[in-house]
C-alpha cells in the first residue's frame, strides 16, 4: 500500500475485536455509573442511544449491562449533586457486578464544584473500594471525561477537565490499579457531534461505545507481568496512570510500561526518542493491552553502537515475553533511530510510525569525530533498500510546512524512493502544520494503523 492522505479531519472507526471470555459465569453483569452522559440526555432514546445501551446491544445476551446515569452528579461528595448519595449508587452496589464502569467528573468541573477537587481523589478510591469490597471482585474501568465546548468558565469547562479532572483520574487509576479508558482525545476534534457544546449525540455515544466494546471483548493475558520476568530493579512511577519501572541497563536509562492487563499477543511499542512527548498514541495502545518501552541512545543518531545496544535490549524484551515483532515510533530525529535499527533487523518491526521525521543526515548538525560523523550522516534516506526488505507497512505524519525538518526533502522523497522499490508507506499530511505539534490531537487514525498492522493486537 503507497497512499498519500491529506487530512482535513482526525477521523477513524475504531477497530473491533474478536469476543473472548472474561469470567466463568453464565452472564457477565455490567454497572455503568456516570451523569447526564452515561444517563442518555438530549439523545432522542436513551434507552436505546446512550453509550450503555449500545453497548449491551454490541456485547450480547452473555453481559447484562446496567445504565445507572444519574444527570448533574458529581463525584465529589461535596458537589453540588453527590453521586454517592444517590439511589442508583446504592442499586449498582447491590447488583454486585462483574464489570463497574465509571464516567464521572464532567460536573466536578464546573465553577461550584470545583473548590472542592483537592478532595476527588480520596472520594474517588472510597468508591473504588466500595465496589472492591463485593463479592464479585469486579473489574474496574475508569473513563476520562469527554470534553466541553462550552466557553463559559463557570460551567463545565474543558481546561478544568484536562488540567485538573483527568490528571487526578490518572492518579486515582495508577494508586488503585484499576483500567482507564480515554474518552477525551477520541472526541475532542468532534465538536459538530455535541448539539448543546456538552452532551454528545448519537455518533458521540457510538464512538464511545465501540471503545468500550474493544477493550471488554479483547482477549488479555492477565498473568503476565514483564518487569518481573525481567527482574527489574528500578523505581515504578505513573506513566498517566500505568505503572513505569524506570531502570539503569548497560549505562542507559531505561522504561518499560506495563498496561493493566496484557494483550494475547504481547504486543509493544519502542519510542525511540523524546520520552513523553505527546504520548496519546501510547496511551491509547497501553489502554488495549500493550507494553511501550524506551532506552535511550539519544546522541548516537542511530550509528552502529546505538544499534548494537538496541540489538541487546530487544532480545531481552523479546527472551521475556514480548512479541518477536516490535512496533516503532520515532519522531523528529527519533526517526533515525528507528529506521537504521529496523534496517539491521527488517525481520523484528511489526510496523514503523514516525512523526515530522529526520530521514537526510547530511545537512543536519552533529558534533562528533569525523569518523563518528561520517558513520552518523548515513541515515533512513540511504537505507530504502534495506528498509522495505522487512516488507512492514511505515506511516509517516507530517506538516506540510515543517520548518525545521522539511517534508519534501524527508518524507516526500523517501516515499518516492519506497514506492519505486515496492515498499509499504502511507503518508498523513496535516495542512498548515509545521514542525509541532507532533502527532494527532485525536490519535484513533495511528493507532488505527498500528492494530491493523498487528493483527489487531493479538
Amino acid at each position: 500500500m503507497n497512499v498519500i492522505i491529506r487530512l482535513s479531519l482526525y477521523a477513524a472507526i475504531l477497530v473491533v475485536v474478536p469476543v473472548s471470555k472474561l469470567h466463568a459465569q453464565p452472564q457477565i453483569r455490567v454497572a455503568c455509573l456516570g451523569a447526564s452522559i452515561t444517563h442518555g440526555s438530549l439523545l432522542e432514546n436513551p434507552a436505546r442511544e446512550s453509550f450503555p445501551a449500545q453497548l449491551q446491544m454490541a456485547l450480547g445476551e452473555r453481559y447484562a449491562v446496567t445504565n445507572y446515569g444519574v444527570p448533574g452528579a458529581t463525584l465529589l461528595k461535596r458537589g453540588d449533586l453527590p453521586y454517592h448519595k444517590t439511589k442508583e449508587y446504592q442499586q449498582a452496589l447491590q447488583r454486585n457486578p462483574h464489570l463497574v464502569i465509571i464516567d464521572l467528573g464532567g460536573n466536578d468541573s464546573k465553577l461550584i464544584n470545583r473548590i472542592y477537587l483537592h478532595e476527588y481523589e480520596a472520594d474517588y478510591r472510597e468508591m473504588i473500594a466500595a465496589f472492591k469490597a463485593l463479592p464479585s471482585n469486579p473489574r474496574i474501568i475508569l473513563l476520562l471525561p469527554v470534553p466541553s465546548f462550552v466557553t463559559d468558565s463557570t460551567g463545565i469547562w474543558d481546561p478544568v477537565i484536562v488540567n485538573r479532572v483527568i490528571p487526578r483520574v490518572r492518579n486515582v487509576a495508577f494508586s488503585e490499579r484499576v483500567e482507564v479508558l480515554d474518552m477525551h482525545s477520541i472526541l475532542m476534534d468532534k465538536a459538530g457531534l455535541f448539539p448543546d457544546k456538552i452532551h454528545p449525540n448519537l455518533q458521540g455515544t457510538t464512538l464511545m461505545a465501540e471503545k468500550l466494546e474493544a477493550v471488554i471483548r479483547q482477549t488479555r493475558d492477565v498473568g503476565f507481568n514483564l518487569p518481573a520476568r525481567i527482574k527489574i530493579e528500578g523505581k515504578t512511577v505513573s506513566y498517566h496512570g500505568y505503572e513505569c519501572v524506570e531502570f539503569t541497563w548497560k549505562g542507559r536509562d531505561c522504561k518499560v510500561v506495563k498496561p493493566k492487563l496484557a494483550n494475547k499477543g504481547h504486543r509493544w511499542i519502542w519510542r525511540a526518542r523524546f520520552w513523553g512527548h505527546e504520548p496519546q498514541t501510547e496511551i491509547a495502545l497501553l489502554e488495549l493491552g500493550f507494553h511501550v518501552v524506551y532506552c535511550d541512545v539519544a546522541e548516537l543518531l542511530g550509528n552502529k553502537e546505538a544499534v548494537d545496544t538496541w540489538n541487546a535490549f530487544y532480545d531481552m524484551l523479546t527472551r521475556d515475553g514480548l512479541h518477536k515483532k516490535a512496533v516503532m515510533e520515532g519522531m523528529s530525529r527519533g526517526a533515525v533511530y528507528v529506521y537504521n535499527w529496523a534496517a539491521e533487523n527488517p525481520t523484528h518491526v511489526a510496523c514503523v510510525y514516525v512523526d515530522n521525521p529526520l530521514l537526510d543526515l547530511r545537512w543536519w548538525p552533529v558534533r562528533q569525530s569525523a569518523a563518528e560523523e561520517q558513520v552518523a550522516r548515513v541515515g533512513p534516506i540511504d537505507k530504502v533498500p534495506q528498509i522495505v526488505q522487512g516488507n512492514y507497512p511505515m506511516l509517516h505524519v507530517c506538516g506540510d510546512a515543517d520548518e525545521a525538518v522539511p517534508i519534501e526533502t524527508n518524507t516526500l522523497l523517501f516515499a518516492e524512493k519506497v514506492r519505486a522499490l515496492k515498499g509499504n508507506i502511507i503518508v498523513l499530511i496535516k495542512p498548515g502544520f509545521k514542525h509541532h505539534p507532533h502527532s494527532l490531537p485525536n490519535p484513533t487514525p495511528i493507532v488505527d494503523f498500528i492494530l491493523a498492522s498487528t493483527g489487531n493486537n493479538e
